[in-house]
């Protein structure tokens, strides 16, 4: 039988969204922060020259300045203000998630609860502007020696780089969390899902230009649309696989009255690491490419340029590395943040168990096992949707949008803001029946 939840879900209708007020609100709360947002990636940074630095950027494209860029909306390849994007952010929040396993302390503010994570949030926020100043200044250092890219080298353009580039990320963690709070979906997942949506059309027009001019044949880009379709698919059924232990309640007395005994399910995720291990991975591999583009190479040793040469896209070494390292860090993510133990003794506190496990360390141990071989066929369907993409950019030229990572990020966010969005229907629409049924009792009072 139905749940109620997925009985009220299946009675959805557009009668529903019309009358859900605060939903609409909130859509358009979102809708306006994101448009701020991709407005915020068209104004330059002060003293830059612009057509210098586009000639410039062609050609790092291809290395990690090609992964910030599609982070970023394409501010970087603009060298906007907000080039540095959301992701001094995202690492600060990652490494604070690394350091809460670490440090005891951190971990001790992590079960404090809501006053516990505004701690936390709040060392997120140091550590953002402590990376922030970091990458900014590296940025406007690198800027300056270029050539013909600043028109006035120097501390104050330095100054002037590092407070734009630092006012423009915490604006945009500002943004996010205001979406979070006030709008629909995750804020910062929306601002990097904005950024790579805006030029997703960019990306599927220049595939067209390719078979136009006879780069691409037809059949190889019929093939594409199949490939990135059948992807989709793919990411859309595993992000919403899971495996359901089941959890028994035992029976309770209450006074008089005895209740039967109550079960339910703890949901693991297939893929919990989510998109992590994929930009990680991509940042790592394309690191010694970017900084052996911005030397000379004529400097560079005959090794080095023999170790950069082997880590282009497509190369064997560089898909071999890169499924390793999404591998690794499938597995070291979900480590970080899922802990076995923490929900075995929140199960044995609350009275529940697993039919067959002894609670406690036993549990603990059999949710490790169940987690650690999900996350085999996790860090699988990762390799792949990742791997696959990265051949036909290696070998046909396929814009760098249409890559894995990209429609991982697409697809995933999109899943998460329309389940939010479910989930504020069903609770408009349950409202909505509790005031009929006190009606209806009111009525009948009388």
């Amino acid at each position: 039988m139905a749940s109620a939840a997925e009985q009220l879900a299946s009675n959805l209708n557009f009668s529903t969204f019309a009358k859900a007020e605060d939903l609409k609100k909130r859509l358009w709360f979102t809708l306006g922060a994101l448009l701020v947002y991709r407005l915020g990636t068209y104004i330059p940074l002060p003293g830059l020259n612009p057509e210098a630095f586009a000639q410039a950027f062609q050609g790092q494209s291809g290395g990690i300045l090609g992964l910030f860029n599609m982070f970023s909306g394409g501010a970087v390849s603009r060298m906007a203000i907000f080039a540095l994007g959301i992701m001094p952010y995202i690492s600060a929040s990652i490494i604070v998630q690394l350091m809460t396993s670490v440090v005891p302390s951190l971990e001790q503010l992590k079960k404090e609860g809501e006053q516990g994570r505004k701690i936390i949030n709040q060392y997120t926020r140091y550590g953002t502007v402590l990376l922030g100043l970091l990458q900014a200044y590296g940025i406007a250092v690198g800027l300056e020696s270029g050539q013909n890219l600043v028109a006035d080298p120097g501390w104050f353009f330095r100054i002037s780089t590092i407070i734009s580039l630092l006012g423009g990320t915490m604006f945009l963690m500002w943004l996010g969390e205001q979406i979070t709070s006030r709008g629909i979906g995750n804020g910062i997942s929306l601002i990097i899902f904005a950024g790579i949506v805006a030029h997703l059309p960019t990306a599927l027009a220049g595939t067209l230009e390719l078979g136009r001019t006879g780069a691409l044949s037809t059949p190889l880009i019929l093939a594409i649309i199949v490939m990135v379709v059948g992807v989709i698919a793919l990411i859309v059924f595993v992000e919403r696989a899971q495996r359901r232990l089941l959890i028994q309640y035992p029976k309770r007395q209450v006074g008089n009255r005895m209740f039967q005994g109550d079960t339910s399910h703890l949901p693991l995720k297939l893929n919990t690491a989510g998109v992590i291990p994929a930009i990680f991975a991509s940042s790592l591999l394309l690191l010694p490419a970017t900084i052996a583009g911005f030397a000379n190479s004529a400097t560079l040793p005959s090794w080095a340029t023999a170790i950069v040469g082997s880590l282009a896209h497509g190369q064997p070494l560089y898909m071999v590395l890169y499924a390793a390292l999404i591998a690794f860090f499938a597995f070291f993510y979900t480590a970080i943040v899922f802990n076995p133990k923490d929900t075995a003794d929140n199960l044995k506190k609350h009275g529940g168990f697993i039919l067959g496990i002894r609670p406690g360390e036993r549990t603990a141990e059999y949710i490790d096992y169940v987690l650690t071989r999900i996350t085999v066929v996790g860090a699988i369907y990762l390799i792949f949707v990742c791997i696959l993409p990265e051949f036909l950019i290696a070998r046909t030229g396929v814009p760098f949008y249409l890559g894995g990572t990209s429609l991982l990020i697409v697809v995933s966010v999109t899943l998460d803001t329309v389940a939010q969005i479910q989930g504020h229907l069903i609770a408009q629409q349950y409202e909505g029946l509790i005031k009929k049924s006190k009606l209806r009792g009111g009525k009948r009072g009388r």
